[in-house]
């Protein structure tokens, strides 16, 4: 079957691997969430695997690791996919932004048109903009599924999960291996 270039370029073994690891950080702060929704963490994810920010037990992040590689394996696939990612941030930056440069009149070379006709368009920037962030509510989940994590974690393990202490933030490292 003839791959796309979006698709090859994702299923690149270092790609693969990070979004491999991506998905198991979801998983793993879903579970955690699960158990205590009032935790305030932030995740971020490498070649190696990912790291946790914030005060939760290491016991806990190892339990939370193991529960959600078992569930994605298991094949639940909505464990990759996490409301606060950063990658519904950017897609909700990215069509509110080009909206609203566009009801501004994006590259217009209209040199008639004066800073007040470009300020007049602002209440439709806004709107424009306000439109793209709830158009990219499910568009963000769906960047999510298909680009930035892949549910299908194959034979990735983990390897350890190390707590680090800076500055007085808790950061858990797990590292995996596939």
């Amino acid at each position: 079957m003839n791959q796309g270039p979006l698709s090859a370029l994702l299923n690149l073994p270092v790609i693969a691997q990070v979004r491999r690891n991506h998905a198991l950080e979801h998983a793993t702060m879903q579970v955690l969430s699960e158990h205590n929704n009032a935790l305030t963490l932030m995740g971020r994810s490498s070649l190696w695997g990912f790291y946790i920010y914030g005060n939760v037990d290491t016991g806990e992040v190892v339990d939370a690791a193991r529960e959600g590689l078992r569930r994605l394996k298991a094949g639940e696939r909505g464990m990759a996919i996490h409301p606060n990612c950063g990658s519904n941030y950017v897609v909700a930056g990215a069509i509110a932004g080009m909206g609203a440069f566009a009801a501004l009149g994006g590259l217009s070379r209209n040199r008639r048109e004066g800073l007040m006709d470009r300020l007049a368009r602002l209440p439709l920037a806004w709107a424009v903009g306000t439109l793209g962030v709830i158009v990219s509510r499910p568009l963000g989940a769906v960047v999510q599924a298909h680009v930035t994590t892949k549910a299908e974690v194959g034979d990735l393990r983990i390897v350890e999960v190390v707590r680090n202490e800076r500055a007085g933030t808790v950061v858990h490292v797990v590292r995996t291996e596939s």
